[in-house]
């Protein structure tokens, strides 16, 4: 089931990687001008608070971030969240290595801006920067494994709190839900408590009226 939940999550991961992602790249990417002349500044060189385009497409990157670091750094989530997306980039950019052409054919929605800024993104070695981050947890055989949380937890608690020695004195010997042996107990100890001559001390305390002085 974890790792079901995984591959929903690397499908939505591809998607924001591709659509808000690469749309807010291409937005933020500064083109270089021509040989011998200085590249134009974004917004003059000035704020750029002021800009709301620029805060959005800042926003898309930093939303997309995001959430690839969450899918490589929580342990319960699995690898393949952040992983297969990673996989899938990292074979990109092996194709774009071998064959540039073909590469850049395969990228769906190129006369869009998200097709425009994931060839942005795989010409300026991006992608691949993000490709060996995300195929990071694969790697890890501990991301593989599902943790018993609740036996952890309980382990965790009873030593911190000093409770694992004294709960395993206490425990009996024999195996637990068995009543006591009542045979190896002595039977002074099961015998009932003498009771009091209550009637005695009751005479001694009121007398008969004849012996009263």
């Amino acid at each position: 089931m974890r790792h079901r939940i995984g591959l929903v999550l690397a499908v939505i991961m591809a998607g924001v990687l591709f659509f808000p992602g690469d749309w807010g790249y291409l937005r933020l990417l500064r083109v270089p001008a021509a040989a011998g002349q200085l590249a134009q500044l974004p917004a003059g060189g000035g704020s750029l608070i002021s800009d709301h385009d620029v805060l959005i497409a800042f926003a898309a990157i930093a939303g997309t971030g995001l959430l690839a670091g969450m899918l490589i750094a929580v342990p319960r989530i699995s690898p393949l969240a952040a992983g297969l997306p990673g996989l899938m980039l990292l074979g990109w950019t092996g194709l774009y290595l071998v064959s540039v052409r073909q590469a850049v054919d395969l990228i769906p929605l190129r006369s869009d801006p998200f097709g425009a800024g994931f060839e942005a993104m795989l010409i300026n070695g991006i992608l691949t920067a993000a490709a060996l981050a995300m195929i990071t947890p694969m790697l890890v055989p501990s991301r593989w494994r599902a943790r018993r949380t609740d036996e952890g937890e309980a382990a965790v608690t009873g030593d911190m709190f000093g409770l694992g020695d004294t709960i395993a004195a206490q425990a009996p010997s024999g195996a637990a839900g068995q009543p006591p042996n009542l045979d190896s107990i002595p039977a002074e100890v099961l015998a009932p408590l003498p009771t009091a001559p209550w009637s005695a001390v009751r005479t001694e305390v009121n007398p008969p009226v004849g012996e009263r002085r």
